[in-house]
Parts: C-alpha cells; structure tokens; sequence
C-alpha cells in the first residue's frame, strides 16, 4: 500500500496508449490528479515493488491505493459515482462498448505501432523527444529500439502494411462521417467505446507527426474528436443542443453501423486463432487458478498464431490480456434477464460480432495483486 496523498497521481507519459485512456477519463469527469513519469523516483521507489514490473498507466489514489491498467482505473471511479458513466444503461450499447474497446487496445495496436515506428526516419525528432522526456535520454534509444522490434509480434510486414494503411483511412471516413453528426459513439457522452479507441487514436495516429497529419487533413471531424476526448468534461460546442446522454433505447446510430463492419471484418479470424491458441495452451498445461498467464510478470505475449488480416496470411502474437477485456461483454450479459440476453445476441449476430464473446470456455482471465492470471471454473 502506497502512502496518502493529497491529490490522485497518475504515472504514465503522453506518447502511451494505454495511460492516453485513463488520461481522458480523468479528465472528462474532472478528477483532479497531477501526471508524472515512470522516471520520477516514487515510481521505482514505492511503485513497481507493489505491481512486479514496469507497467503504465499506474493510479495512485489519494487513499494509497495502486491501481495498474486504464480500465480497472475507469472501473475504480465507476463505483464511485462519476457525472458521466461509461457504462449505458443500455445492455447492446455496453455490450459494443466493449467490443470496440478491444478493437481499439488490441486490433488497431499494428496500427498505432505502424505509423510510429515504419515512419521512424519522418518523424524521429518528436519520438526521441518525447521518449526522453519520459525516460530520459539515456535510456530513450533502447526504449525505442525495442519498441520498433515488436512490429513482427503484432503483425505488421511488408504484406500487411497496405492492409493496415488502408484499414486506417477506411475508419478515418467511417468516423468523420460519424463525428459530424454525433459527439461521441453512442451520443453526447464518451462511453467505455470512446475511451477504447482514444487509446491508439490519440497516443499514436492522433500525435505522432505522420499519422496526425492524414488524419487532420483526411479526417478533421475524427481529430476534432480526439481533442474533445482529452479537454476538461465535454467539449462538444458544435452540438451545443444534443445534451449529454447517451442515445435513449438502446439505439445504435446509423453512422456507426459502418464501423461496426468493419470491426467485423477485422478483428476475425484473428481473434477467434487467438481464442483457439488459449483453449489449446491450457488444455495442455492445465494451470491453476490464479497461476500467472506468463512465467515472467513483464511478459504479455504467450506465443503466436498464424492467422489473417483482412484476408492477407500473418502469424500474430497472442496475449491472455484480451480475455480480461472482453469476460466483460460477457459478465453484463450474465447478469442481464434471459430476454434481454437473446436480443443483444441477435443484433451482434445480425452485425457479425457474435462470436466476440468468448462465452464459458471454462477458463478466463482475471487481474490479482497487479498480475494477469487464469481463473478457472
């Protein structure tokens, strides 16, 4: 247990995908925190010995508390009472929420990391910058170096970066369109969507100088959301009489239905591989509950699969931490009434998303004492 603090503390840097969630959500419900970077002392010094590795975003709270990953910190301040849920009323809505959040942490991570690191030579003043900023600059290059080296493991190669570049430009139209009629996905509220699609959208392709710039000239709806997500509360003056809930009913705008498509087209095969990979690890292994999915806190990846993107062959590398976001989908839906389970069942089948819900596999991932582990039963 971390010592009180007047103020939460956020340990994270402007360049992360994952702390660029937690950021937004902070800011858009008015929580006061104070960002600091895993350079500062209290993050080796009182830190990393409670999470067992080096990991960001990490929430210190005012009470002491250490919490690590963007959704648990969202999760954190949910049960307290927030002005602006992101979690619908609506069970379809929260049930695609949290489809899109893996989309957007886990399916467009060949993306953010294409733009970032194939264009390394346009755009290597700002990342050393902003690497040594965060780090130092001593320790920046390895940083970057390692970084750059994990292209292969996501799948990003000479065959697959056309796919990838026009995935990009195919959801910069999707949503530009989307964006000039709505605030945020589902209405005048950001959701768990949102705040799962900020993370590349923002950390990546809405900062690094390449992808920023296609997206400001090709997309500058889908940019202007982008600064709406990060500014204080809701920053919607060009929606000045839509209010601010979601949209009543349940209802799916018509100018979603498109990225909702495309998220179909993109997250399978791949997902239902990597899904397949799991039930084959540990039905060989057989693990215990709570045993860590990896023999190393730091690791994320437990091998790799062969598999597709947009129909192009790519073996892509398989982290557990996917179960840990999408067992939500699947938890609301367990606690929903029979009928209401049955009519989002359809409308996913209707929309291709179905199988997105990995269902009793009879293991899951769960989160204890920092460390992703299995849960059985």
């Amino acid at each position: 247990m971390a010592q009180p603090d007047s103020v939460h503390r956020l340990y994270g840097v402007p360049h992360s995908l994952y702390t660029g969630i937690a950021r937004c959500y902070l800011r858009t419900q008015g929580i006061e925190y104070v960002e600091l970077p895993t350079s500062h002392p209290d993050f080796a010094g009182r830190i990393m010995p409670v999470i067992q590795r080096s990991i960001i975003p990490v929430l210190e709270t005012t009470g002491g508390e250490v919490v690590q990953d963007s959704l648990d910190i969202i999760d954190h301040f949910e049960r307290q009472g927030v002005r602006y849920s992101a979690y619908p009323q609506g069970l379809l809505q929260s049930v695609l929420g949290v489809i899109i959040t893996y989309y957007g942490t886990q399916a467009l991570l060949p993306h953010a990391m294409h733009y970032r690191w194939t264009y390394r030579d346009r755009q290597e003043g700002f990342l050393r910058d902003q690497f040594a900023a965060g780090i130092g600059p001593e320790m920046a290059d390895k940083v970057m170096s390692r970084m750059n080296s994990y292209l292969p493991q996501l799948g990003v190669t000479d065959h697959t970066i056309p796919e990838i570049e026009a995935s990009f430009e195919q959801l910069l139209e999707t949503l530009n369109a989307h964006f000039a009629e709505h605030p945020y996905l589902f209405g005048g509220r950001p959701s768990l969507a949102d705040y799962g699609l900020i993370g590349p959208m923002f950390a990546h392709l809405g900062r690094d100088p390449v992808p920023e710039n296609l997206m400001k000239t090709r997309a500058p709806k889908v940019f202007r959301w982008v600064e709406r997500m990060t500014a204080p509360g809701l920053d919607t003056p060009e929606f000045p009489d839509y209010g601010d809930d979601v949209l009543p009913s349940d209802a799916i705008p018509e100018t979603l239905e498109p990225l909702l498509r495309q998220v179909a087209d993109e997250i399978f095969p791949m997902l239902t591989d990597k899904l397949a990979f799991l039930d084959n690890l540990v039905a060989e292994h057989q693990p215990e509950d709570g045993q860590p999915v990896s023999a190393k806190p730091h690791q994320r990846y437990v091998g790799a699969v062969e598999t597709a993107f947009r129909g192009v062959p790519v073996q892509a590398g398989v982290q557990p931490y996917l179960l840990y976001v999408l067992r939500k989908a699947d938890e609301m839906l367990a606690e929903s009434p029979a009928e209401e389970q049955a009519r989002v069942r359809e409308a996913l089948t209707v929309r291709g998303l179905v199988e997105a819900l990995p269902g009793d596999r009879g293991y899951t991932v769960d989160r204890r004492n920092h460390i992703e582990v299995w849960q059985r039963g």
